[in-house]
């Protein structure tokens, strides 16, 4: 079985999201990448270096270079011709392209897969991550996408891939690139974070539609999906829809007033008393 994975990247380099989509995907076979974009040598070099690659498809063209979805579709769903199954990470990149993918192939899409557990057969949370189901697909070709913080990252260097350049689809006129407000951050990506403070780095969407913090802090089910060795949750009752994002922490501790708020019910450690008075000590003693 043939895997075609979405390899992420941006300014010249790849996103840690590829690296959990490379491992789900070398459990159902060989690996192969996709690089689409404009520029993307050096992009393209570094894939073929992650451990378990066979091979590196790289389209560099115009047309890719803001990584619009309405253009990258058609490209990945042309290589399907000789792949199995398109492998994608659980992103907002990801997430934009592997339903037109799908769309194109016309097959069902598995969504945030948990686990392979065969060929053909995968667990997918549901419910808010409350149940999980096991959901097994006829469909010849395969468009999955793909939960990282349920993957290990394959290691980024040790694989000796082949590039080999791939023709462009062209420009499909169907959308265009306007513009690009970026937020500037010396702080870790969120979903790369090792460490997480909710209400300082991570927000949960109270938060974020008040105002007191930007959408890319958001954790939760319409958020961001983290799994960090540390998640410190202060002020945050623990609504289902944020649970979903973030109880795979390795380390959860929560500081809230409510001493039945749900938080408590996933969190490692808990300390219930007012935040304006436990953090303040809590920082005096770091």
């Amino acid at each position: 079985m043939k895997c075609l994975v979405l390899v992420e990247h941006e300014g010249g380099h790849l996103k840690d999201a590829t690296l959990s989509a490379v491992t789900a995907a070398s459990k159902l076979g060989e690996v192969h990448l996709l690089v689409a974009g404009q520029g993307v040598g050096a992009v393209a070099n570094a894939a073929a270096k992650i451990a378990g690659v066979g091979k590196v498809h790289v389209a560099d063209d115009a047309a890719y270079g803001h990584a619009l979805a309405e253009n990258v579709a058609p490209l990945a769903a042309s290589l399907m011709a000789h792949h199995d199954a398109f492998v994608v990470p659980s992103t907002t990149t990801g997430k934009n392209v592997a339903p037109r993918v799908a769309a194109l192939l016309d097959v069902m899409q598995i969504s945030d897969i948990l686990s392979v557990e065969g060929e053909d057969t995968f667990t997918r949370p549901i419910y808010a991550g409350n149940a999980i189901a096991t959901v097994k697909s006829s469909d010849s070709k395969k468009v999955i996408t793909v939960r990282g913080t349920a993957f290990e990252k394959a290691a980024a260097e040790g694989g000796s891939g082949t590039v080999e350049a791939v023709s462009a689809a062209g420009d499909q006129g169907l959308s265009s690139f306007v513009g690009a407000e970026i937020a500037a951050s010396e702080r870790p990506e969120l979903t790369s974070a090792k460490i997480i403070v909710s209400a300082a780095v991570g927000a949960s969407r109270a938060a974020v539609d008040a105002g007191y913090a930007p959408n890319d802090y958001q954790v939760g089910q319409t958020g961001k999906i983290v799994a960090p060795e540390v998640y410190i949750a202060i002020g945050i009752s623990g609504a289902i829809q944020h649970l979903a994002g973030m109880k795979d922490s390795k380390l959860i501790v929560a500081i809230n007033k409510d001493e039945d708020a749900p938080i408590f019910q996933v969190a490692d450690l808990g300390l219930v008393g007012d935040l304006f008075k436990l953090v303040p000590e809590l920082t005096e003693k770091l």
